[in-house]
């Protein structure tokens, strides 16, 4: 019960947050200190919550809720270590939203059993990489989608207000390739760990399944991504699609698999 309350206090501050941050909304366009230290009290009780949820029993417990959570949880993170140094306007609203849905879940959600191996020095440093790999991307997917937005109403003489109230197309477009080349390194080093965990445990470097299968895809989508911007210069709708595409790429690759064995299937 105590752990539910907990639960209730994190969601309900991340969802009042949301809404106080949410474009148009008074928290939105504020630029002094008090909205960029407000998130960080929820995010302190959700990596708590994270902490018992994960590590709270025997080995390491890994599952949809609790991946979807981890991500949630330094997506908040980033971007309120961002916020010191960007006004990054309503977009905190869609990213507080997010971490009240994703800690709801987590709360609903029955305690995975703990991951095999997950003592193995090699597996936790997987771990960290991949989950940091997941929240940059996860930015990078928020960012084309609001970018996307923003262009469809560029041109009308009176935006919506969930429009008018986003940082320019430029600080997005900035920021979405920030993380891109940030997540990029992450994804390149999760796939090294992910090779000696797999041949620790395995015999084998690349065990051909759906893990590699999808994180090998969306590596070579943020490459081709990431040349194409160095070499084309591509941005605006081409620089979406290929974020877009890589970013589902690798939600297959886990957190996809996870919730269809977890939730769809009941395993």
């Amino acid at each position: 019960m105590p752990d539910l309350l907990l639960f209730a206090v994190c969601v309900v501050a991340y969802a009042a947050l949301a809404t106080w941050f949410w474009p148009g909304r008074p928290g939105c366009c504020r630029t002094d200190w008090l909205p960029r230290a407000l998130p960080v009290l929820p995010l302190l009780l959700h990596l708590y919550l994270l902490y018992q949820g994960v590590f709270g029993g025997e080995g390491i417990r890994i599952g949809f809720s609790t991946s979807l959570s981890a991500v949630a949880a330094l997506t908040v993170l980033t971007y309120a270590g961002a916020a010191w140094r960007y006004h990054l306007g309503g977009v905190q609203g869609f990213v507080l939203a997010f971490a009240a849905l994703a800690v709801a879940i987590e709360a609903v959600t029955p305690v995975p059993r703990p991951a095999l191996h997950s003592g193995l020095a090699v597996f936790k440093l997987h771990l960290a990489m991949a989950f940091a790999a997941y929240s940059l991307f996860t930015i990078a997917a928020l960012h084309a989608g609001l970018i996307a937005l923003a262009e469809r109403h560029l041109h009308k003489a009176v935006p919506p207000k969930l429009v008018s109230d986003l940082p320019p197309l430029l600080t997005l477009e900035r920021l979405l390739f920030r993380m891109i080349q940030m997540g990029f390194a992450l994804l390149t080093l999760t796939l090294l760990t992910g090779v000696l965990f797999a041949e620790e445990i395995f015999g084998k470097a690349l065990p051909f399944n759906h893990k590699t299968v999808f994180g090998v895809a969306s590596w070579l989508i943020f490459a081709a991504l990431l040349a194409g911007r160095q070499v084309y210069g591509w941005r605006g709708r081409t620089a979406i699609y290929w974020t877009l595409a890589g970013f589902f790429s690798l939600l297959l690759a886990y957190v996809g698999v996870k919730f269809v064995l977890e939730v769809v299937l009941g395993r």
